[in-house]
């Protein structure tokens, strides 16, 4: 595959004379490897972007090494929403749904009622962490906000679209009191920054780049615009991993699994439609590998 211009990254800004940063996420070429795994619907497809573009933002502000994982959940139309992103900023994501159910026009309330949100930072080391809040935004940007209010101190802001073509998000975040001392002339300046980006409209971040983006809304402001990030769509499955999941359902059961389905397992990756396949030779090549005892009677 030829090398094409970067339509993936992050790129970070702060505010020079303000306790405040911020940072801009676009994707194209990720968002489309994931909306080609599946004919999603165009609310769901919409969904996933945004909720790609969340976790794009939120591994920048992060600061680990190892896996971020966005989950949303319901009992609705839609059922689940996936989006994985390690520190490397490789991202893959997944939705499930029931077509008929979803109307053209679909909100985020219509497609998952009584929702719950839960992102999950599992780290190379150190101790899993699992945050949960409602669904009651209107629109994912609301949520995530909403979460950052729910579970931390510091003043976090979402704006999140996408259209099946382009996802992009901004995301405002304040800084430890340095600049601005005094808590009532941070607390304007935080409304200030935040009442400007609510001007931004989906059109204008969906087609703008971030030089433009940031001049429209802050040109009287100082801000220092960062090197971007890329980022790029990449699963994680493999042969090798399936073949740990088949060992962790023990060597009986497996080889059960084999006579059932006419001789050999298939095991599809929901995230990038890769299917592995193991036979009884293989199923006995995996058990050995794992220091089990098969019958003697296995192909060597």
């Amino acid at each position: 595959m030829t090398d094409l211009p970067d339509t993936d990254f992050t790129q970070r800004f702060i505010f020079d004379e303000s306790d405040a940063r911020g940072e801009l996420v676009a994707l194209e070429r990720s968002y489309a490897e994931v909306l080609a795994k599946h004919p999603y619907p165009e609310p769901v497809a919409q969904l996933l972007g945004e909720l790609m573009a969340a976790a794009s933002l939120l591994v920048g502000t992060l600061k680990f090494d190892g896996l971020l994982i966005l989950q949303a959940r319901s009992e609705g139309p839609v059922p689940l929403l996936m989006i994985e992103c390690s520190s490397e900023r490789e991202i893959r994501g997944l939705a499930r749904y029931d077509a008929d159910r979803i109307a053209a026009d679909a909100t985020l309330a219509d497609m998952m009622p009584d929702g719950v949100l839960a992102l999950t930072v599992d780290p190379a080391q150190g101790q899993r962490y699992q945050g949960i809040v409602d669904l009651d935004g209107a629109t994912l940007s609301e949520c995530f906000t909403n979460y950052f209010v729910m579970s931390q101190q510091v003043g976090t802001r979402f704006w999140l679209y996408a259209d099946g073509r382009n996802a992009r998000g901004l995301l405002l975040q304040q800084l430890p009191a340095d600049r601005l001392r005094d808590p009532q002339d941070r607390e304007d300046n935080w409304q200030h920054l935040t009442a400007l980006a609510g001007t931004l409209t989906a059109d204008e971040l969906l087609s703008l780049d971030n030089e433009t983006v940031l001049h429209r809304l802050y040109h009287e402001e100082a801000v220092r615009l960062f090197d971007v990030q890329p980022l790029r769509f990449r699963c994680s499955c493999s042969r090798e991993r399936s073949g740990n999941a088949l060992v962790s359902l023990g060597l009986e059961d497996a080889q059960e699994l084999v006579v059932e389905h006419g001789g050999s397992i298939e095991i599809d990756c929901q995230f990038c439609n890769e299917r592995y396949l193991f036979d009884a030779a293989d199923i006995a090549q995996l058990f050995a590998g794992a220091g089990v005892d098969t019958p003697s009677d296995t192909r060597h």
